[in-house]
């Protein structure tokens, strides 16, 4: 007889911190990344129509080296089909209580703590809509990341920049493409979200995911974790970072061509 896939779970010290965390968050995000060799599998026995998901293209903005990113700093510009772009600068991780108090009722900011069956982080972003022409220029490299951001987000990531590091030593990096497919498991009431990247280096991540409020968290993960390893996804399996993952093949990509574009 097969056996069920363990389901993960959590010490008493990192539910001891994440209860501390809960009340001060605006949203959980629960995530699980599927090895490239269990996607097709993982696809079919969830239900996931292809034809239902659309296309978007995301890129970073670093230093060659990744000094945002290792600091704690990701900029990331983003095109959605059929509606207009956005661009973010996110702060990760950070804690609630550090979170700039000042940016907390503004528009586009928020704080969320994603859970994944090995840890949590948590992180504050401030996201901004901007027109896809505008994104897309700047994936081109005929218009700079300065004439995207607004004023608010430029003063967040100039106050975070390391030292040493300023608007003109950033490059953009990417895009990668993925899909993106919301869907409903049968006999599951809660939609989910999944999202496959393609890197390029021609590997896959392939990303489920569903949204909860900080009261239902708990309520949400169990069910989400019975419905997966009811479906033989195996949440024990080695979990990986879309940003991070993307960052080094996007950096290692550059480095092959020698192409940089000047954010």
């Amino acid at each position: 007889m097969a056996t069920s896939p363990a389901v993960p779970t959590y010490d008493v010290e990192q539910l001891a911190d994440l209860l501390v965390l809960l009340p001060d968050v605006d949203s959980v995000e629960l995530k699980l990344t599927v090895p490239d060799d269990r996607l097709r599998s993982v696809v079919q026995t969830l239900g996931i129509d292809p034809l239902d998901a659309v296309v978007r293209q995301v890129a970073f903005v670093d230093t060659p080296d990744l000094r945002l990113s290792e600091g704690g700093v990701v900029v990331r510009a983003r095109r959605t089909q059929r509606k207009p772009g956005d661009v973010t600068v996110k702060l990760r991780p950070m804690l609630p209580a550090d979170a700039p108090p000042e940016l907390r009722d503004h528009d586009g900011f928020k704080v969320e703590l994603d859970a994944s069956p090995q840890g949590y982080t948590c992180s504050c972003s401030l996201t901004a809509s901007v027109p896809d022409g505008r994104v897309r220029k700047l994936l081109a490299g005929t218009r700079t990341l300065d004439e995207l951001l607004d004023g608010t987000q430029r003063k967040l990531l100039i106050e975070r920049m390391p030292d040493g590091v300023g608007m003109a030593d950033l490059t953009v990096l990417g895009p990668v493409n993925l899909l993106k497919c919301r869907f409903t498991p049968a006999g599951h009431g809660r939609r989910l979200v999944a999202e496959l990247w393609v890197l390029p280096d021609g590997s896959r991540i392939l990303e489920l995911s569903t949204k909860a409020t900080p009261d239902a968290a708990f309520q949400v993960a169990a069910e989400t974790k019975v419905l997966l390893a009811s479906k033989g996804v195996d949440l024990g399996a080695p979990q990986e970072t879309k940003t991070r993952s993307a960052l080094a093949a996007l950096v290692a990509e550059r480095d092959a061509t020698g192409e940089r574009h000047r954010a």
